[in-house]
């Protein structure tokens, strides 16, 4: 194991697709001399050069449409859209290419391509840099989606997405890339569609994801000083979502609480309450909560922000209510 900041445990699994995998590169905006909005791919246009680290221009439509076009003649790009504000440009692209070539094709082309891209709020960001929007994948059949929130699962799930055959948002949160963590050494992968328990808990389930995480385990430290022990699951993928992980949990605690960054409505706390409801109502000694943000935009305003944020005070209050 080594100490890693979550960027550069990002940047280690980028790396070592890129050494196993000739078929590997790297594009997009800033990605290659300067190395990365965030610094995620410090030195990597230095080692391997520009053939495979590719400054693009700033055109999110070209930088995911060249992907696809890459990405079905048989290499694995991994391109960044530097924030994922501006993922909307290049909807086409994703929504009715990308995510559709394989299925129309009948499976006879694949589309090996991850769009890595940046979400989150509380860096004083405001509303067109700060939003985390992953639900709108979700919805997208052909589209898988990655959300780690730790260093390790950053390294592991790169790996993971690059080596799928489909194509995968990979989502990074602009908070957590400073975070240091333990991060397995050499080759190291993390099956997409796998959730991860990060504290054993028997009273409540909370099921967290991306920058979120931290803040639920926060929320069951206070919990269990409390008397209330918490267990805390990170689905780490949404799409595959691991249900038996979930489904688990919920049947030995009884208690369901879903946090996330995004805004109420929508959110994929709903599909996962709407899950769970359905397939094991039976399980639940209590209504299922959801901790989001309110429906706004992100405020600019470090008061405002920080109230717009779930926090380990409303996780709390949450659980607290289920008993």
């Amino acid at each position: 194991m080594k100490k890693m900041t979550y960027a550069e445990a990002e940047r280690d699994g980028i790396r070592l697709e890129m050494l196993r995998d000739p078929n590997v590169y790297l594009a997009g905006e800033d990605v290659g001399i300067f190395g990365g909005c965030f610094g995620q791919t410090t030195g990597l246009f230095q080692e391997f050069g520009p053939q495979r680290v590719v400054d693009t221009p700033i055109s999110e439509t070209a930088i995911v449409g060249h992907a696809v076009g890459a990405a079905a003649a048989g290499l694995r790009p991994v391109v960044e859209i530097m924030f994922i504000d501006f993922m909307g440009v290049c909807m086409d692209e994703v929504l009715n290419q990308a995510a559709k070539m394989r299925y129309m094709f009948g499976g006879k082309a694949a589309l090996p391509m991850v769009i890595r891209t940046p979400c989150g709020a509380g860096v004083g960001a405001a509303a067109q840099h700060s939003q985390s929007l992953e639900a709108l994948f979700t919805h997208i059949p052909g589209i898988k989606v990655v959300m780690p929130s730790t260093p390790a699962d950053a390294k592991g799930l790169m790996a993971g997405a690059i080596r799928d055959n489909n194509p995968v948002i990979y989502i990074e949160h602009k908070v957590l890339l400073g975070v240091q963590g333990d991060v397995p050494e050499g080759e190291y992968i993390v099956p997409l569609g796998k959730a991860d328990i990060k504290r054993v808990g028997s009273d409540a389930t909370i099921v967290a994801w991306s920058g979120m995480v931290p803040k639920a385990l926060a929320a069951a430290d206070i919990l269990a000083k409390e008397g209330i022990s918490a267990e805390v699951v990170d689905p780490r993928t949404l799409n595959p979502l691991d249900k038996d992980t979930l489904m688990n949990s919920v049947a030995k605690t009884g208690r369901l609480v879903i946090v996330h960054e995004a805004t109420k409505t929508g959110g994929f706390a709903g599909e996962i309450a709407a899950i769970v409801a359905d397939e094991g109502f039976d399980l639940l000694n209590a209504p299922i909560k959801r901790i989001t943000a309110p429906d706004c935009p992100v405020p600019f305003s470090p008061i405002l922000e920080k109230a717009f944020l779930p926090s380990e005070e409303k996780i709390v209050r949450a659980v607290k209510e289920l008993f």
